[in-house]
């Protein structure tokens, strides 16, 4: 039995078997990595069927003014409710140890504080181990502004989770990403920083 791209795309698609593991022919779970799947894996984020969904999806010259002058652009809505739960029940199911997928992350810390009571779940890699957050990659409403911000295509560099439990969650210190990712000069990227909660 061997289940070529096109057969294990087939089965995840459509739910698979554990929304990114499959079976062998001797019963065993695989995780699928979706690092080689190169286009969204699932209808979460529906791609624009014309030029003219594409530019309603686009930001305004004021907001490009405002990205350029003080280099951050808030408010701009790129999840609707469905894509908002489907991410949290993924999100939900990583930050528990021994999921599915766990040997695919980059980096993974349950806790990174080290204090009991301060937890902060960091991790690197989820695009490569759930549909939702593969597929958000694609998500239009993401591209269309990041596209126009950067002036020209869009070419993801890295995926990171944080998550901060209410009341009892650790710190991230206020910091800008460009200190640590200095790969382009002049600048020529930015972060897409997506609350869920």
């Amino acid at each position: 039995y061997e289940c070529g791209q096109d057969g294990i795309l087939k089965a995840f698609a459509a739910g698979g078997v554990d929304g990114g593991t499959f079976l062998t022919k001797w019963g065993d779970r695989v995780a699928q990595d979706l690092a080689q799947f190169h286009s969204p894996v699932s209808d979460l984020f529906p791609q624009p069927a014309s030029v003219a969904e594409w530019q309603a999806l686009e930001i305004n010259s004021g907001q490009v003014e405002q990205f350029n002058r003080n280099g951050f652009l808030p408010g701009i809505r790129l999840l609707n409710e469905r894509q908002i739960e489907a991410l949290r029940a993924e999100l939900a199911d990583l930050v528990q140890t021994g999921h599915d997928g766990a040997e695919l992350w980059y980096e993974y810390h349950s806790n990174e504080s080290g204090d009991p009571n301060a937890v902060l779940f960091h991790a690197l890699g989820a695009w490569r181990i759930k549909p939702g957050l593969h597929d958000i990659l694609w998500n239009p409403a993401l591209l269309a502004p990041a596209a126009q911000l950067l002036g020209g295509p869009v070419r993801f560099w890295h995926d990171q989770l944080f998550c901060k439990p209410a009341q009892d969650g650790g710190v991230v210190a206020w910091h800008q990403d460009y200190s640590y990712w200095t790969r382009t000069k002049p600048m020529a990227h930015l972060t897409c920083w997506i609350g869920l909660d």
